[in-house]
């Protein structure tokens, strides 16, 4: 068959680089990266407001930010993490 538009995409970027790192990048951009807790290994993201890629600056201050709640108001946290926890499967502890 023939290649399709995201096949001639990743071999245009391979031709352009041999940087994994550059590579792996603009795979993610082509494909999603899928769920975070799921299984689900492409595709958008469901969030609403955030994108992982543009927003990569962020995370170190916003896992700062989290941390300072939880461990200030743990008892309003903790519920809202167990409610948004219970409907997704656990793969991040295998």
């Amino acid at each position: 068959p023939p290649l399709s538009q995201i096949g001639r995409q990743r071999l245009g970027i391979m031709r352009e680089t041999n940087d994994g790192f550059i590579i792996a990048e603009k795979d993610l951009e082509l494909r999603g990266p899928g769920e975070m807790l799921g299984t689900r290994q492409t595709g958008l993201l469901q969030f609403k407001v955030a994108d992982l890629m543009r927003d990569a600056d962020l995370l170190p201050a916003v896992r700062d930010a989290a941390q300072a709640l939880l461990e200030r108001w743990p008892q309003h946290v903790s519920p809202l993490l167990d409610r948004w926890l219970r409907h997704g499967q656990q793969y991040g502890q295998v």
